[in-house]
């Protein structure tokens, strides 16, 4: 194996257990197999096809079920280098940033405030009572975060993102924690799958409670961009608008850190500094590829939520078993009462409400890929409603984003010793 150092390092760690260490290059070729694995599982499985389960997170999960049964038998232990994983992470909520532009948030104004008002509301609910319940089991509060706003409102890319931040010991910019990642992206995956199970039913609830009908004539389309037509000029424009946003985005980050003291994601720069370049660049009526950065951003997201799975110590679990289980079942409980009570109410109490009440669930507790989902259950039944499939994706999928960051990082330096 000796011509194989650098690529796979085989060891033993202090137990005497033999270690496979990958480098960064042949963990992101396994995470790509991984994601291939995990979208024919769920083309095969009807119930995660249905409830919206994204792929790489099922292949993701199936080497870390893996090696938690050879790390648990003594038999081996299997790391790889994390370097590509952050790489992807930064992509993605790069391409997330270039999605803002002023003219359409115009158009929705009102609604878009209102919704990120309710959403912030239920980030601060979700972190209280997540760290409420696991102070009251006498564990880290700063895992309530974690199974909290970071999880739910944040979805599996956050949870990743924080998590190893969480992880990283305070010297290195981190909180010195040890299982923050590990509970948030399964925090994450429960709410994933909770999300869309709960959404459908609380609108349907309400619209036979008030026998609610759209009053919208024209039938929304359904904006996956499965195909569409670009050229190597356009792509290659999209990746040097990334790579730009992402190196001045360093400096932005760094500067922020050093006038607020308070240490931010490290793509939130990068997506503060692809707003403004979007809005320039609309502003001056010049092309944009957004289709072509849209597609950078589904790879990196899939490739980085694959290795942040494989990632995942499921053995570190055991004893977070039962104060994890309270907390999501009181996190189920909360979200309920607040969209089925408040969220339906102060939106309007009508079609679009209910519409926007199973959107709110989706992207509160999972991801805004839930979000669009319930609501297109629901409007293919019940008839379209335009306002929903506007300022649902605007608030869960950005705005939520940049106010989630900053209200999980005040908690988590609160409650940092």
């Amino acid at each position: 194996m000796g011509v194989l150092k650098g690529v796979i390092d085989i060891g033993t760690n202090d137990a005497g257990m033999t270690t496979i260490g990958l480098n960064m290059y042949l963990a992101a070729g396994l995470a790509a197999l991984l994601f291939w694995l995990g979208n024919w599982t769920v083309n095969k499985v009807r119930f995660l096809k249905e409830k919206c389960i994204p792929a790489p997170l099922v292949g993701g999960l199936y080497f870390a079920i893996v090696n938690t049964i050879l790390t648990g038998s003594g038999i081996l232990n299997i790391s790889f280098n994390d370097t590509l994983q952050s790489f992807f992470m930064l992509v993605f909520f790069c391409t997330v940033g270039f999605t803002v532009s002023i003219p359409l948030l115009k158009s929705g104004g009102k609604s878009i405030v209102i919704m990120l008002l309710l959403g912030t509301v239920m980030t601060f609910m979700q972190n209280f009572l997540g760290g409420g319940l696991m102070s009251a089991f006498g564990q880290d509060p700063r895992l309530g975060v974690a199974a909290g706003s970071v999880a739910l409102i944040g979805g599996p890319g956050t949870a990743a993102a924080f998590g190893a931040t969480m992880d990283l010991p305070i010297a290195e910019g981190g909180y010195g924690m040890t299982t923050g990642s590990i509970v948030g992206i399964t925090a994450a995956v429960f709410g994933l799958v909770m999300g869309s199970i709960m959404g459908g039913p609380t609108a349907y609830r309400r619209i036979k409670q008030f026998n609610l009908k759209s009053t919208d004539t024209v039938v929304e389309g359904n904006e996956d961009g499965e195909t569409f037509n670009t050229t190597g000029g356009a792509f290659t424009q999209a990746a040097m608008l990334l790579a730009v946003a992402i190196g001045i985005g360093q400096l932005v980050s760094v500067g922020l850190k050093a006038a607020t003291g308070v240490t931010l994601p490290g793509y939130i720069g990068a997506m503060l500094v692809a707003a403004c370049m979007r809005n320039i660049n609309d502003a001056r009526g010049k092309k944009f590829p957004g289709e072509e950065i849209d597609t950078i951003g589904g790879l990196s997201l899939n490739l980085f939520l694959a290795m942040a799975m494989m990632s995942l110590k499921l053995w570190q679990l055991v004893d977070l078993a039962l104060p994890l289980i309270v907390a999501l079942v009181g996190q189920i409980i909360l979200m309920y009462l607040f969209a089925y009570y408040v969220v339906f109410n102060v939106m309007g109490k009508n079609y679009n409400a209910a519409v926007q009440t199973a959107g709110f669930i989706g992207f509160a507790m999972g991801a805004t890929s839930n979000a669009m989902a319930n609501m297109q259950a629901i409007t293919k039944q019940y008839g379209p409603a335009r306002e929903a499939y506007f300022v649902i994706p605007m608030v869960g999928g950005l705005f939520i984003d940049f106010v989630n960051a900053a209200i999980i990082t005040g908690f988590l330096n609160w409650w940092t010793p």
